[in-house]
């Protein structure tokens, strides 16, 4: 990789990894459009280490609250609403966890191809945009319950699909249980630490069991870039998302998913 293709490919890791917009199929169309080869798995260590890293050092303060929350309630010290969101965390990872560990072989070798992409990227597209329209948005994360924890970690587990959005569906979950919209995009990204952490340790495991060559100054420089490139966007994104609404993340997706149509379609 020259360092060319490194700052693309952790510039739009971080960009796309917690928007509504599928990092997969812009990984996937990236090295189409500039004809790179792929960059390869410890490079996707790296990245997702970064993002991982922008998550928790934005919401370190509210993951320690959880922690502590969390402790107290299994050392029968009461549950407040700290406590009931680490154990929504939780429970919530546990359908993606299961469905990652029975279908992942089928996926990395059976969807992992442009037209899945591109039609998932499409049709969940349309699915963000039936759930915004039908959302009642006026529960917060503190109206959540188990129940709920639960059904946005099915949803979640569908993330497995490439195209899908590990975002857009959680968030897709939460606006369909009638969550407002910061509050279902604040636990879809708290939801995706777990996630990412395990995700991360499976490449690791499959880099440290292969015979990768690792380059340690690309990975160090797109972990960098990536984490910080996604921490401003978790920020903006939160910011903006009352006034923008998921309208123009669901017309972009509709866009990405036509042109990924028509470069890999065949005829």
């Amino acid at each position: 990789m020259d360092c060319h293709q490194v700052y693309y490919l952790a510039l739009l890791q971080g960009l796309t990894e917690f928007l509504p917009i599928s990092s997969a199929a812009h990984l996937i169309l990236a090295p189409t459009l500039f004809g790179w080869h792929d960059q390869g798995l410890a490079f996707d260590v790296a990245v997702h280490i970064g993002t991982l890293t922008a998550v928790v050092v934005y919401y370190a303060g509210a993951l320690r609250d959880m922690a502590g929350a969390w402790w107290r309630s299994i050392s029968g010290k009461g549950m407040n609403t700290d406590a009931k969101l680490a154990w929504y965390v939780i429970l919530g990872t546990i359908p993606a966890g299961l469905a990652g560990l029975a279908a992942n072989h089928y996926v990395e070798t059976q969807l992992r191809n442009p037209l899945v992409i591109a039609a998932s990227t499409i049709v969940f597209a349309l699915i963000l945009w039936l759930a915004q329209k039908v959302s009642a948005e006026r529960r917060t994360d503190a109206d959540m319950n188990w129940k709920d924890a639960v059904i946005v970690g099915l949803f979640q587990a569908i993330a497995l699909v490439p195209g899908t959005s590990r975002s857009g569906i959680t968030i897709t979950g939460g606006l369909f249980l009638g969550l407002n919209r910061k509050a279902a995009a604040r636990f879809s990204f708290l939801l995706s630490i777990p996630v990412t952490a395990l995700a991360g340790l499976l490449k690791t495991y499959e880099l440290a069991v292969s015979d990768h060559a690792v380059s340690w100054w690309n990975m160090f420089l797109g972990a960098l870039l990536s984490g910080v490139v996604a921490y401003v966007t978790i920020d903006w994104f939160l910011r903006l998302l009352d006034r923008i609404g998921m309208l123009p993340f669901v017309i972009y997706r509709l866009i990405l998913g036509g042109v990924l149509l028509y470069l890999f379609l065949p005829g």
